[in-house]
């Protein structure tokens, strides 16, 4: 089976959303959080956070040619780190954060099905 072409779209656009989250949170942390109206907290949480969207993101532009066996392995990892994201952002609004967190789960909630369609589509027999 070929790799869907909305696949390999939808893998520019992942690339495209973590590139305009992560390159702020590296290199301006605090005036993200600022802008997205979270308080301030050390700049080291944040930049990690910039570093794996970057990685995670980077690896959509750099595999959107790849194999079904690779996207196989990359669509797991999407659906490891949007499944681990969503219960973080969940543990963390029962907790009582900011209610802007909202967004932030729509969107891991989003890509969640958004992979998890695709790894079905891809593993089917």
């Amino acid at each position: 089976m070929s790799i869907p072409s909305s696949l390999r779209t939808w893998f520019l656009i992942h690339f495209s959303v973590d590139y305009f989250f992560g390159i702020p949170l590296l290199f301006f942390p605090q005036w993200t959080l600022l802008f997205f109206g979270f308080g301030t907290i050390e700049n080291f949480t944040v930049r990690l956070v910039g570093a794996a969207l970057l990685a995670i993101g980077g690896i959509s532009l750099l595999a959107r040619n790849e194999t079904k066996e690779v996207y196989v392995v990359l669509l797991r990892l999407k659906l490891l780190w949007s499944g681990s994201a969503i219960v973080a952002i969940m543990l963390s609004l029962f907790q009582g954060a900011q209610k802007n967190l909202w967004l932030f789960l729509s969107i891991f909630i989003f890509f969640f099905f958004l992979w998890g369609y695709y790894l079905r589509k891809l593993v089917k027999k």
